[in-house]
């Protein structure tokens, strides 16, 4: 199989933006008492898929050289690519190999969510487990993605492209798991542990992902001439 490098990339920038505004739509109020619960969740399930797509595509990507190792020129070039691959010493690699499968388990929660009258033990095993493990998979993959491009994990790079879109996953992760902790049902009173976090949380998390994934359009473009420097004699 084979890919063209920059428009896989684009590819994946794309599917997140579409997945990250679906969340961001998802969580806003008005949208929800406009549309009613039974679309707001399928808003989300839909965002879901969008990141998952986005995620494997991203690991295919970081598995194979031939999609990130280019310059002006091979990089409209098809290909081949990885579709499974083994690389645990690139932090690159397992930032992505660790955020696949937490999207899946996003994937779980969102579709759970859409089960009507479940009880707060219910709603807790099916929908809350799977969303907070999911958020504890994307922070893991955000902090192995900030080791990736920097020397030390609290190292201020912020001219970096990939450094702010490192941190604006980090950010994003560290609200979703604030949301998802806010999320859990309270059995003796049915009600959420914190209802507002629990939106608030999903919506501005969402909005970094959704500005770190725009950010990958420009930061291949502006990598182009620095893999090309370092790959001529």
């Amino acid at each position: 199989m084979t890919a063209r490098p920059e428009r896989l990339n684009a590819n994946i920038a794309w599917l997140f933006m579409v997945g990250s505004a679906c969340f961001v739509l998802g969580s806003v109020p008005a949208y929800l008492n406009a549309v009613g619960g039974w679309v707001d969740g399928t808003t989300y399930v839909i965002g879901s898929i969008f990141f998952t797509s986005a995620s494997y595509a991203q690991l295919v990507q970081a598995q194979s050289p031939e999609m990130t190792h280019v310059d002006e020129v091979t990089q409209h070039a098809p290909a081949p690519v990885r579709l499974l691959g083994w690389l645990p010493h690139d932090r690159n690699w397992l930032a992505a190999a660790t955020q696949f499968p937490g999207t899946l388990f996003f994937n779980i929660s969102t579709i759970a969510a859409l089960t009507h009258n479940a009880t707060a033990a219910e709603s807790d095993r099916y929908v809350w487990r799977p969303d907070l493990f999911g958020s504890v998979l994307f922070l893991v993959a955000s902090a192995f993605a900030v080791l990736a491009v920097s020397p030390r994990f609290l190292s201020l790079r912020p001219r970096s492209f990939p450094w702010r879109i490192a941190w604006l996953n980090m950010l994003g992760s560290v609200l979703f798991m604030a949301s998802a902790i806010a999320s859990y049902v309270v059995p003796s009173t049915d009600e959420l542990l914190g209802a507002h976090l629990a939106v608030a949380g999903t919506f501005w998390g969402a909005v970094c992902f959704l500005a770190g994934a725009a950010l990958m359009l420009p930061a291949w473009r502006h990598a182009l001439p620095a893999q090309a420097a370092a790959a001529s004699p």
